[in-house]
């Protein structure tokens, strides 16, 4: 697929068609897809294509097969990428609308939006571009995503590429929007039996090569990124606690090692590396990175054909473990309880507290972090990458969401901290930054209920590319002595912000962005990556306004230190 189609939108993980679809069961009328709203290309429970649609045409019968010469005038250019668009709808019987929106910082661009019933299942996708000729680029690419994903017997094999879009559910297995995630996992996903797999050959290797560190599986999290052709996995990590210690002022000191934010700190480091393959000015090496440039914003974005993976073996902790009988409108219960359970919450010395309970505003001097669960709600909306690493690239998000826990049947908690929590936000986020929605999914356990809990109080993380594991006492918030890897006598993680810095000022040197060298400490670094830090304040100021609490800072003295 060409370079122009992966825009705004592949950065995130995903292809357009990736991102907005859903898995609805059609009724029985077309409802016609309405404006979009102002910079809400990106998924919101509010978009026009999270409304019900089908075609016109009888649910479940065949289409005709597309004409193998329609096809080819334009693969010849003899027929107009939106006449084909069109020709399209009239063949598989479909409805298309398009339209014209204005995204956030004025500039033009087009919203595709379209649903197609095939064989009786439904498709739902659409996209959002801002360069030259974007009408007819952009409807290239949503032709060539709709040819790629259609079943094999209404396209040429010619046509195919990338993942197909996941079909409906049986109407008996249709979870509702209020309480979404009830079904348990699903089977025909592949991507639901490939991710855990792959993770769990990973960690069994890691393990065989360092039996002593066996026992600190108990909480699981990591990154698999996926091309056509395979899955691997890119960072994970392990861990259950944060430091007793008090903040460090010289960025040494680890004050978080649960376990999806050590894998996403080791994810970090990945995305690090292979800025550093693709500033390497070899080709050879360039061609390894997972980044392309996009021309238009001059920021890097991962490649058109990479999507990426979150897998947790729990249920993370906070909103996301919201008991089944809440209801963000409740009528037989407080509003009170409503927000404690899916308001902010915050983890002191390894328990979860909401933001709103008097042991919190008791807590002193402790460490304070906040928890899993709305950290992964902050990440799907301001992206993984962090503020540091914002300097180079796009926003990046996860495309899906696996939960691998044997003792949960429910992931409406998650639905409802990810989702419903942030809904109609994407509005006031600056450019490149929405409300990612990703698909999330119960699967299988990658380790043993029996495996947990032995050493809770260490933290492993590692990343492609690593030669060994680091070990972390949690507690400590450094690396133990017998960490396979150690990074010095003081024994500071490789995860700390003091490494973090320094990997950033050495891409920032490949990169010649002089400017970035200039800022004196990390705290200035990442306060000059400003639209990420306008998403972040809007997103903070979001909750509190919404009633779920106020979002606890970090006092500053950890990020005023310098290399």
């Amino acid at each position: 697929m060409k370079a122009w189609g992966t825009s705004h939108l592949v950065s995130r993980g995903a292809s357009f068609a990736q991102i907005l679809k859903k898995n609805i069961v059609a009724p029985t009328t077309f409802s016609p897809i309405v404006q979009q709203p102002t910079s809400e290309f990106c998924k919101t429970s509010s978009s026009p294509l999270d409304q019900p649609c089908n075609s016109p045409g009888k649910t479940g019968s065949k289409p005709k097969n597309i004409p193998k010469e329609l096809i080819d005038r334009y693969r010849r250019e003899e027929t107009h990428a939106v006449s084909f668009l069109y020709q399209l709808s009239q063949v598989l019987q479909f409805q298309l609308e398009m339209k014209e929106t204005v995204t956030t910082g004025g500039i033009t661009g087009f919203y595709f939006a379209f649903c197609a019933v095939i064989d009786g299942v439904e498709y739902k996708t659409g996209m959002g571009v801002n360069k030259k000729e974007a009408k007819a680029k952009a409807a290239q690419f949503a032709v060539e995503e709709l040819l790629s994903n259609l079943d094999n017997d209404c396209v040429l094999p010619d046509a195919s590429e990338g993942p197909p879009l996941l079909p409906v559910k049986d109407r008996d297995s249709l979870v509702s929007d209020v309480h979404p995630g009830r079904a348990p996992f699903e089977r025909k996903n592949p991507i639901n039996d490939q991710v855990p797999s792959v993770i769990k050959e990973m960690f069994s290797k890691l393990m065989d090569s360092y039996p002593e560190f066996s026992g600190c599986g108990g909480t699981l999290a990591a990154f698999v990124t996926q091309s056509p052709t395979w899955f691997e996995v890119v960072a994970l990590g392990t861990g259950n606690s944060n430091t007793k210690l008090s903040l460090s002022p010289n960025g040494r000191i680890l004050h978080d090692s649960h376990a999806v934010v050590t894998a996403r700190r080791s994810l970090m480091r990945y995305l690090y590396r292979h800025l550093l393959l693709f500033y390497s000015k070899n080709r050879a090496l360039e061609e390894k990175s997972v980044f392309q440039l996009d021309e238009t914003t001059k920021l890097l974005t991962l490649k058109s054909h990479i999507t990426l993976h979150l897998y947790l073996n729990q249920l993370p902790k906070g909103a996301a473990q919201i008991p089944s009988y809440l209801r963000l409108n409740p009528l037989s219960i407080s509003a009170w309880e409503v927000n404690n359970q899916i308001g902010l919450h915050v983890m002191i010395d390894g328990m979860v507290f909401s933001v709103f309970s008097s042991t919190f505003e008791q807590s002193g001097s402790r460490v304070v972090s906040m928890s899993a669960s709305d950290k992964i709600t902050q990440w799907q909306v301001v992206g993984f990458q962090g503020a540091l690493l914002s300097h180079f690239i796009e926003p990046i998000y996860v495309s899906s969401i696996l939960i691998g826990d044997e003792s949960c049947n429910d992931i409406r908690g998650m639905e409802v901290a990810l989702n419903q929590r942030v809904d109609g936000i994407t509005s006031k986020l600056p450019m490149y930054y929405c409300v990612y929605r990703p698909q999330i999914s119960l699967v299988a356990s990658v380790i043993p209920t029996d495996a947990h809990g032995s050493q809770k109080n260490l933290s492993l993380n590692w990343c492609q590319g690593d030669v060994s594991l680091e070990v972390v006492d949690s507690v400590e918030g450094k690396s133990v002595e017998e960490s396979p890897f150690k990074s010095g006598p003081a024994l500071a993680s490789r995860l700390c912000k003091a490494a973090m810095l320094s990997r950033f000022n050495l891409v920032a040197k490949e990169a010649q962005r002089e400017a970035l060298l200039s800022a004196v400490s990390y705290r200035e670094a990442k306060m000059m990556a400003k639209p990420y830090q306008e998403a972040k304040s809007v997103l903070k100021s979001y909750f509190a306004m919404k009633g779920f609490g106020h979002w606890v800072e970090k006092p500053p003295i950890s990020d005023h230190f310098a290399m």
